[in-house]
């Protein structure tokens, strides 16, 4: 009993043992005290003031940069290209959007106490039995994981016990998210059609139009970020993580073992997925908005380029390659947002052909030279003698 409890006290700490992982959380905390320094600190006008807006976009990159991590998760580790994680993304936005809806109460357009602007648009009745709860902050952070968690939990179930794997899975992933974009364009949904869910005013009695709420989701969401990857460090480093690597380069021989694959990919994807609606949930309040574009497969493909980008199978690299493309996106937009779909398929190939391993391969070649160097001395010295 006592070993077993010591097992798994090491599964838990194992990743902060890491050199990797120190590194990560080291350089990512350091980001966030700079950030913060020098928004509060430096006075405005000053070049190194980090404005409002600029906080407000780097807590939209942490938001991607999890997002990424819980896409490489299963596909690094797993061996499933998922292009549909938008869709757990937007699940999660989704229901951080309507307990951001149900605050607004009387203070909307309409001053109606209970349904949203746009229900009372649509002369809607009375409210949707699938929005009762919202009103309740515990019920509805409760849904932004369990929501997109059951949906994966019954996708995964389905398609994995059935044996579909492949770019037969991708197919149906993408088929799904698709599937969910065109019913939640379709205003007898209940979810704001193609405007979605927006003009939100106060989450947890704050206002999401100052500036300290706006910094406090940029900080929540650095945490929220150091906490999923040390989720995912945490399982790809045990016995499960073990098995899935072996299920992603010989799912037969895994099988002929005697483990049930299935079980395993099925709690992997769940995980995953629930990291994503986190990821969607604290994307929603810094962004102002939630709408069914979201759910769009370019979205999801996207998404796989920032995995492909930063480095496969390291998660930090999902981070790199999320901050990276995001970046670009934001810069590039500005000076030519009609080339910038072009610029990052083009991105894309050199990053293939050049770093099939992306940035995180490139950065581990670097940190080999040096070691290599230090034994060459030591060869050379026992050949001598």
């Amino acid at each position: 009993m006592q070993n077993m409890e010591s097992s798994q006290r090491f599964w838990l700490t194992r990743p902060f043992r890491e050199r990797a992982t120190q590194l990560f959380l080291g350089v990512l905390f350091a980001a966030l005290l700079l950030v913060t320094v020098l928004h509060l600190a430096v006075p405005q006008g000053h070049p190194l003031h980090v404005t409002a807006y600029t906080v407000n976009l780097f807590g939209k990159y942490l938001s991607y940069a999890l997002l990424a991590v819980s896409v490489d998760l299963v596909w690094g580790y797993l061996g499933i290209l998922s292009l549909g994680h938008g869709a757990f993304f937007a699940i999660g936005g989704y229901a951080m959007g309507m307990y951001l809806m149900r605050q607004i109460g009387d203070r909307g357009t309409y001053g109606d106490p209970v349904l949203p602007d746009f229900m009372v648009f649509l002369n809607w009745d009375s409210l949707p039995w699938y929005w009762h709860g919202f009103d309740m902050a515990w019920f509805a952070f409760a849904m932004v994981l369990l929501a997109p968690g059951f949906l994966a939990l019954v996708f995964g179930f389905l398609a994995f016990r059935s044996r579909v794997t492949g770019v037969y899975l991708s197919i149906i992933t993408q088929a799904l998210t698709f599937a969910l974009m065109l019913a939640f364009f379709r205003n007898e949904m209940g979810f704001g059609g193609n405007n979605g869910l927006t003009d939100f005013r106060e989450l947890l009695g704050f206002d999401l139009r100052s500036d300290a709420t706006r910094l406090g989701l940029f900080l929540a969401t650095g945490v929220a970020l150091a906490l999923g990857y040390l989720l995912c460090r945490a399982i790809v480093t045990s016995k499960l993580g073990r098995v899935s690597v072996a299920t992603r380069d010989a799912e037969a021989r895994t099988r002929f073992l005697g483990y049930r694959v299935e079980r395993f990919q099925l709690f992997v994807f769940v995980v995953s997925a629930m990291l994503a609606g986190l990821a969607g949930a604290l994307y929603v309040p810094q962004v102002g908005i939630i709408n069914p574009s979201e759910f769009s497969p370019i979205f999801s493909i996207e998404i796989v380029l920032w995995v492909a980008l930063g480095g496969r199978a390291t998660l930090y690299g999902a981070v790199i390659g999320a901050l990276l493309v995001n970046y670009a996106k934001t810069v590039f937009t500005g000076v030519m947002p009609d080339a910038w779909l072009f610029a990052l398929g083009a991105l894309f190939v050199l990053v293939t052909v050049f770093l099939p391993k992306g940035v995180a391969g490139l950065l581990a070649h670097f940190r080999r030279k040096p070691r290599k160097r230090e034994t060459q001395p030591s060869h050379s010295q026992e050949a001598t003698s």
